[in-house]
């Protein structure tokens, strides 16, 4: 099995007295397809903004491509959200006003130097290279979420984390994702799916279920 390429050791993260996480302890192989499920109020949010250099926990260690994220302050754990992780949410986060092609560009200009060709580039391997000069208004929900894994990877993240990433779509739409997934996936991306959906949860290598903020269930799919 590969190095973790995440690592969590006893995380917890409290707000007062509720423990949204307690004593979460995780290791995610780096290629994985990681499954995480759990019903409202779980800690699956709160997992995922933690992984995610969204947020700190209270207590334990994350040590995310290598790094404690404990011990990096707010700028440096911008960079390694930057550099390291790719995040795909439900709402989509759309700059209303931009077209596809610049909503992707506004994640390389948090990176790097803007770059119009490599972002149609991204649009492409999403299957989105004549809706680039559209804006969000004008692209159905499925092609929204397109654009966003586009933005997600627009850096080459070796994590993609992705919070119900097929929430708001019909099942054709949501098999075109979990067909983009099931290929960055086999081009060696560490995926972390959030999902109340048994189907697309089945689809990943392993699934994790949390339920009052602690892991209660590790199944792994054939």
């Amino acid at each position: 099995m590969s190095q973790p390429i995440l690592s969590l050791r006893q995380v917890t993260k409290s707000y007062g007295d509720l423990h949204a996480l307690y004593q979460v302890s995780l290791d995610v192989p780096a290629g994985e397809w990681l499954s995480i499920v759990g019903p409202s109020g779980s800690g699956k949010t709160t997992l995922m903004n933690i992984v995610g250099c969204l947020d700190r926990p209270t207590s334990g260690e994350v040590v995310v491509d290598g790094v404690d994220i404990a011990k990096l302050n707010a700028r440096e754990l911008s960079e390694l959200r930057r550099g390291s992780v790719g995040l795909i949410f439900q709402k989509f986060h759309l700059i209303p006003h931009l077209t596809a092609v610049e909503n992707v560009m506004v994640a390389q200009y948090y990176h790097s130097m803007p770059d119009e060709a490599e972002a149609k580039a991204a649009l492409d391997r999403v299957g989105l290279a004549d809706r680039a000069t559209h804006l969000p208004s004008q692209l159905s929900g499925g092609e929204q979420q397109r654009v966003c894994i586009a933005r997600a990877l627009i850096n080459y993240p070796r994590i993609v984390l992705a919070d119900e990433p097929t929430g708001n779509l019909d099942a054709a739409n949501e098999q075109i994702v979990l067909d983009l997934f099931r290929r960055l996936h086999a081009d060696g991306t560490t995926l972390i799916v959030v999902t109340h959906d048994p189907e697309v949860a089945e689809v990943g290598g392993r699934e994790v279920a949390l339920d009052h903020g602690r892991v209660v269930r590790e199944v792994i799919h054939a």
